[in-house]
C-alpha cells in the first residue's frame, strides 16, 4: 500500500468541500457570526417606589444582556413621593445604551378616588394598573419584541443571568422564584374556583426549594417572562378581562384567567436564586412601613450575599446614624472575623445605627498562664448539658468578650446599653420596635437589669408572663444565646459582682443562673446573689444568620478545643449541637400568647400570602 504523506494530506484536506477555503478565491468563506440576543422590553410600572428604586434599577443595569437589545416601558403616577424625579433623571442618563425607552408619567394626582392609604387597592387602582400593563404589552408587540419582561419595582434580581436562565426554559410564561423574609413567594400552587388563593401541599417544597426545577403553576406574578414569539401568547391580555371573566377585579388574577383560556401554561422556576422580594403590606400600612419593609428585603440579601448596591446613575441622600436612644451600642466582633464585620457596620448602617466595635477574645489564641494571670476557673463539675464536654477555649473568649463589655458599662456609668453579636440578622422593623420597647420600659419604670432582644427559648414546657401594660415583653425563663440584648448598669454591676471569672460557665448559661432560672441548681448554688431581672422581647427582634447544619454555618464557641486542654477538639459534635439548632415549633400550651401585641406585629406577620 503506498505511503501518504503529510503535505499531502494537509493539500488534500484543504480542498474538501466546505473548508473554509476553495479551489476559486470568490467561493472562499469566513464562518458565519452568531445571532443576536432576542430583543426584551422590560415593562416598570412603580409608585411611592423611591426607596427602591436605587437598588432595583442597579440590579436592572447589572443584568448580563446586551443593552442595544432592551427596550425599557417606564409608567409611574399617583406619588406621594419623588418616585418621578428619581426615574426621569435615571432615564436621562440610560437612554442612550438602551434600544428603545418608553416614558409614561403622571403626576396629576397622588392618590385614587376613595383610596384610604397608599397601600391600598380598590378598584380603579386594579382597573389602572391592568391598562397599564396591556398598554406596555401591547408596546412589545408593536415594535417586534421576543419577550416582555414584567418587574415590579421592589423586586430585587441578584442573579444577573436571569434573563438568559428564564429563555432556556422555552415557556411562554415563566417566572424567577423569589425569595422573601417570609413564606410569601411570587407564584401560587392552588387557586379556588373563584379565582382566591388556595393552600397546597405543593407550595411549601417549592418555596423551600426541596424540589427544584421549573413547576406548572396556576398563578405567577411580580416578575416574569413572557415568550411573544410563542402564537398563542397573541391571545394574551390584562385588559380588557377576558368576556367570560365573573371573578374579582384583580389584575393579577385576571392575567392568570386570561392565559388558562388562552390554553397557556404558567411556570415558576427554582433552580437557581434568582432574587428577593419584599412582603406585601396590609391595606392600612403607612410609607413608613413599606420603606422599612423594603430595608428588610435588602438586609436580608446581604446575611449570604454581597450588598446589592445601588444605581451608579443616582445619588443618594445621607444617612444619619444614631444609638437609638441607648448610651451605647456594642457590637462584639473577632478581628479574624472581617466579613462578619463589614456585613454588621453596613446593615447597621442601612438601618442607620452607630455602634462601637468591641475586638472580642480571641479564646483560641489564649495560653494556660494567660487564663491563670486573669484569675480564671472553671465552675466546679460543669459539662456541656448536651455533650458532657467542659468550657471550651471558644466559649471562655465569648464570656470575655462580654464581661469586658460588662466593665466598661461600669466603668462609664452607661445607663443603658445594646449588645450584639455579628452572627445575627435583625428582624423587621427592627430599630423602631427596639426603640418602641426601650421607650415602654423607661415610660411605665419597669426594674429591669437585662432584655433579650435574640435568644433561643430553652424551657418550652408552659408559657412565660407577660409583663403588665408594656407591649411585646415577657419575663425571660431559661434561654440560650447573647447574640443581642438589652443591659443596664445596675444589671451589669450585678453580673460583675457575682465574680463570674473564679466560677467560669459558659455565658449564656451564666445569665439564667443569675436570674434563678438555671435548671440545674448544683450550677446555681455557688452563686449567693441571683436576682438579676431579665425579660425578653416577645417576638424576638434579631435571630442567629445560621444553625447548625446551614451552609456556611460556623461557630467560634463549639468548634474550638477544651479550655485546659489544646490536644482535644470540640467540633466532633457540631452536627448533634442542639444548642445552635433552630429554635423548634412551640406547642400551643408553651405558647406565650398573651403578650400585649404592638400594632407593628400585625403589620410584620409572616404569612404566605
Amino acid at each position: 500500500m503506498p505511503r501518504v504523506t503529510w503535505p499531502l494530506l494537509a493539500l488534500l484536506f484543504a480542498l474538501l468541500p466546505g473548508s473554509g477555503r476553495a479551489y476559486f478565491p470568490e467561493e472562499r468563506w469566513s464562518p458565519e457570526s452568531p445571532l443576536l440576543a432576542p430583543r426584551v422590553v422590560i415593562a416598570l410600572l412603580c409608585r411611592n417606589s423611591a426607596h427602591s428604586l436605587p437598588q432595583f434599577l442597579g440590579a436592572i443595569e447589572r443584568l448580563n444582556y446586551p443593552k442595544d437589545r432592551l427596550a425599557l416601558w417606564v409608567a409611574t403616577d399617583h406619588n406621594i413621593d419623588n418616585t418621578t424625579a428619581i426615574l426621569r433623571d435615571w432615564l436621562i442618563q440610560v437612554q442612550n445604551y438602551y434600544h428603545y425607552v418608553e416614558w409614561r408619567p403622571e403626576d396629576e394626582s397622588s392618590a385614587f378616588e376613595d383610596e384610604v392609604g397608599p397601600k391600598h387597592w380598590n378598584d380603579l387602582r386594579y382597573e389602572h394598573v391592568m391598562k397599564l400593563r396591556q398598554a406596555a404589552l401591547d408596546t412589545a408587540r408593536e415594535i417586534w419584541a421576543d419577550y416582555l419582561l414584567m418587574a415590579d419595582c421592589d423586586n430585587l434580581l441578584t442573579d444577573r443571568d436571569v434573563l438568559w436562565k428564564l429563555m432556556r426554559e422555552n415557556k411562554t410564561i415563566v417566572a424567577p422564584m423569589l425569595e422573601s423574609r417570609a413564606a410569601y413567594s411570587n407564584f401560587w400552587c392552588g387557586m379556588t374556583s373563584q379565582g382566591y388563593y388556595k393552600r397546597t401541599p405543593a407550595y411549601m417544597p417549592i418555596r423551600r426549594r426541596e424540589r427544584r426545577g421549573c413547576f406548572a403553576v396556576p398563578m405567577v406574578h411580580s416578575t416574569y417572562l413572557v415568550d411573544l414569539r410563542k402564537e398563542a401568547s397573541g391571545q394574551l391580555a390584562f385588559y380588557p378581562p377576558h368576556p367570560e371573566y365573573s371573578w374579582a377585579l384583580d389584575d393579577v388574577i385576571i392575567f392568570a384567567y386570561s392565559a388558562r383560556m388562552a390554553d397557556v401554561q404558567m411556570y415558576v422556576c427554582n433552580r437557581d436564586a434568582y432574587g428577593y422580594l419584599p412582603v406585601p403590606m396590609r391595606s392600612h400600612a403607612s410609607m413608613q412601613d413599606e420603606v422599612e419593609s423594603f430595608l428588610h428585603t435588602h438586609l436580608e440579601i446581604m446575611v449570604n450575599n454581597p450588598p446589592l448596591e445601588p444605581s451608579s446613575f443616582l445619588s443618594l441622600p445621607p444617612k444619619h446614624p444614631n444609638k437609638m436612644g441607648f448610651d451605647e451600642v456594642f457590637m462584639i466582633n473577632l478581628v479574624r472575623r472581617a466579613d462578619r464585620r463589614e456585613r454588621m457596620l453596613r446593615t447597621l448602617y442601612d438601618q442607620e445605627i452607630s455602634c462601637k466595635v468591641v475586638p472580642a477574645v480571641d479564646g483560641k489564641a489564649l495560653n494556660t498562664s494567660e487564663i491563670d494571670a486573669m484569675g480564671i476557673k472553671m465552675l466546679p463539675g460543669y459539662k456541656d448539658p448536651y455533650h458532657g464536654r467542659p468550657l471550651t477555649k471558644g466559649e471562655l473568649g465569648c464570656f470575655l468578650s462580654h464581661y469586658n463589655i460588662w466593665k466598661e458599662i461600669v466603668a462609664r456609668g452607661l445607663q443603658t446599653s445594646l449588645v450584639l453579636e455579628d452572627d445575627l440578622r435583625f428582624e423587621v422593623f427592627f430599630k423602631r420596635r427596639l426603640q418602641a420597647l426601650l421607650q415602654e420600659v423607661t415610660t411605665h419604670k419597669l426594674d429591669w437589669d437585662l432584655i433579650y432582644i435574640g435568644r433561643k427559648r430553652m424551657q418550652v414546657d408552659h408559657p412565660e408572663k407577660s409583663v403588665p401594660n408594656v407591649h411585646n415583653l415577657v419575663e425571660a425563663d431559661y434561654s440560650y444565646w447573647t447574640l443581642g440584648y438589652m443591659l443596664s448598669l445596675q444589671g451589669a454591676q450585678k453580673l460583675l459582682m457575682a465574680e463570674p471569672l473564679s466560677k467560669m460557665l459558659p455565658v449564656d448559661e451564666f445569665l439564667p443562673v443569675m436570674y434563678n432560672k438555671h435548671p440545674i441548681s448544683e450550677y446555681m448554688e455557688p452563686f449567693e446573689h441571683r436576682d438579676l431581672r431579665a425579660f425578653s422581647a416577645e417576638p424576638l427582634l434579631v435571630y442567629p444568620t445560621h444553625y447548625t447544619g446551614d451552609q456556611g454555618y460556623i461557630s467560634d464557641t463549639e468548634t474550638s478545643v477544651v479550655w485546659d486542654n489544646e490536644t482535644v477538639k470540640t467540633d466532633w459534635d457540631r452536627a448533634r449541637s442542639r444548642k445552635t439548632q433552630e429554635q423548634g415549633e412551640l406547642s400551643f400550651e408553651a405558647q406565650n400568647s398573651d403578650v400585649l401585641q404592638s400594632e407593628l406585629e400585625n403589620v410584620s406577620a409572616r404569612d404566605e400570602l
